[in-house]
């Protein structure tokens, strides 16, 4: 099979890194902290100085728990049952979101770039992600949150096999 040839649509075969987790967590709480200071401010305001409506005093708080429930205890849960990744002969796949789904794949063939990134939060957890980029008009396919090892070795075999492709069209 040639790597322009069409691949089987099928789910991707591995999981991002358990850690991310951990990192979906990490964010949800910081996410939830960010909630927790506007309810804050809702309550701060004098009632007599133009506060807020009486059903910002308890919708603020229930919004807030609401939020912390489905940012924390949730969604990085099901983030890591649904993000899910594959690098084949022919080409990388990834299935990414959890309210939209979206399932790439990048042909071997028409990789540009690969990068290994590491933000603040992912080298606090060991994880790293790698950036395919091609000349489509999709841009960069992401393959978020792999362990940092994993990660340089996918982008090193990547851009080894992007290379030979190359090679041989010359």
């Amino acid at each position: 099979m040639s790597a322009d040839a069409a691949a089987p649509v099928r789910d991707p075969a591995w999981s991002l890194s358990r850690s991310a987790i951990g990192l979906w967590t990490t964010q949800g709480v910081l996410g939830t902290l960010w909630f927790a200071l506007g309810t804050l401010a809702v309550f701060l305001v004098p009632d007599d100085a133009g506060g807020p409506v009486p059903v910002l005093r308890w919708a603020a708080p229930v919004v807030t728990l609401l939020y912390a429930v489905v940012a924390i205890g949730i969604r990085p849960w099901v983030r890591y049952r649904v993000h899910r990744w594959e690098v084949t002969g022919e080409a990388v796949y990834t299935l990414t979101g959890w309210l939209t789904r979206t399932w790439t794949l990048v042909p071997i063939s028409r990789i540009q770039t690969v990068d290994v990134t590491r933000g603040v939060l992912q080298q606090l957890f060991g994880l790293a992600t790698v950036a395919v980029l091609t000349a489509s008009s999709q841009g960069t396919v992401r393959v978020l949150h792999l362990e940092a090892d994993v990660a340089q070795r996918v982008a090193d075999d990547l851009a080894r096999r992007a290379e030979l492709i190359r090679d041989e069209a010359t």
